[in-house]
């Protein structure tokens, strides 16, 4: 099969968007498939040995570290050349909706991939957007043949909408990357130098990410936080939590040694649609707490495989952790029970499951109207 994937974000971006296409490209290569990605530049032209055609971007300008991709003639020239019998849309906004128009011209059949919550986005960046995001992320799926939400409480949300064809696709973990026989004492060492129980958050420090609310477990006795990523709140964050250790960005084998070397994992945000780090701390038998909203609640059985709190209660993070670093045996009960949920879910499968029921539905319901 011939597949094109519109990426509004791909490497050296790291995000949760990119990551996801990463991930998709290689196993669909590796199960010999011709990929194309189309993504914002700059950056390589090829990932491991798939090309990448990179059109002009712009940067957000509230979040210059975000390009935006540009639609323009080279995208349409390129997925004209290449012929493909799907079009992936990863994430559609701009490009993607370009992509769409592009892939309808072509009479290719579009999945697309809803993953990034736009409208909780701009309320973040107190931009009085949300109608109008709403609006348009309505009209870019309501054309696409197929949407893919990551969780179920983002299936509810777009089917409110009126967008149809609405199914539910998860996430893929690296079971060989992200595993409990990477924690590394020396790495601990480092992190809690007079032996403090680790508590820790993974991922972009970013005010979408909920990050502030990091600041109310600086007071919990015998812990060290430790912050693994980076972001435009970065240096705000440092100032506030002066004692906290922060990595910076890590990659491979130095992030899964970094997750494997916690003890408690946190994701403070609330507009997760899916959250992925949740399921690398889970491979990495590392303790996850998240908030009980979006992505996390289909990750998490409360009080089994790790712990929700209530976003909206200001004293539920803090007694959330505060209980599970007083509690050895129910951080091991947790993360044991979390490894376990987490056993199958690899990319490869995960790959397979797209291929076989979402693209093959797309491609079948094209050959009933020919």
């Amino acid at each position: 099969m011939r597949i094109a994937i519109v990426a509004e974000s791909f490497l050296p971006q790291v995000n949760g968007v990119s990551n996801t296409v990463r991930h998709l490209a290689e196993q669909l290569s590796a199960a010999g498939h011709t990929i194309m990605i189309i993504a914002p530049g700059p950056g390589d032209s090829r990932h491991a040995g798939i090309p990448v055609v990179r059109v002009r971007s712009v940067p957000l300008p509230f979040y210059r570290e975000f390009p935006v991709g540009l639609p323009d003639k080279v995208m349409t020239n390129a997925l004209a050349r290449f012929g493909p019998d799907v079009v992936h849309l990863a994430s559609p906004a701009v490009l993607g909706a370009a992509g769409l128009r592009a892939a309808k011209r072509l009479g290719v059949p579009t999945v697309a991939v809803f993953q990034t919550d736009l409208a909780g986005f701009a309320r973040q960046y107190h931009l009085r957007a949300e109608t109008v995001v709403w609006r348009w992320v309505r009209h870019v799926h309501r054309r696409a043949d197929r949407t893919l939400a990551p969780s179920s409480e983002t299936v509810n949300q777009l089917r409110a909408l009126g967008i149809p064809q609405v199914r539910l696709w998860g996430r893929g973990v690296n079971l060989g990357l992200f595993r409990p026989e990477r924690r590394d004492d020396d790495l601990r060492r480092r992190f809690a130098p007079d032996g403090e129980l680790v508590v820790g958050y993974v991922g972009r420090i970013a005010a979408e990410k909920g990050v502030w609310r990091l600041a109310e477990l600086s007071a919990i006795p015998g812990i060290r936080m430790v912050i693994v990523g980076d972001g435009p709140e970065r240096v705000a964050l440092e100032g506030m939590l002066p004692d906290t250790h922060f990595t910076g960005m890590l990659r491979g084998d130095d992030l899964a040694r970094a997750f494997a070397s916690l003890d408690v994992f946190v994701h403070p945000g609330e507009h997760e649609t899916f959250c992925q780090t949740v399921q690398e701390a889970q491979a990495s038998g590392v303790t996850a707490i998240a908030p009980a909203a979006g992505g996390p609640v289909d990750l998490i059985e409360h009080g089994r495989t790790g712990l929700l709190y209530d976003p909206a209660d200001p004293q539920a993070l803090r007694s959330t952790v505060a209980t599970v670093v007083r509690d050895a045996g129910l951080r091991g009960r947790l993360s044991a029970a979390a490894k376990e949920r987490v056993r199958d879910r690899t990319w490869s499968r995960t790959v397979d499951e797209l291929v076989t029921r979402h693209y093959a539905a797309v491609l079948d319901a094209v050959d009933r109207a020919a």
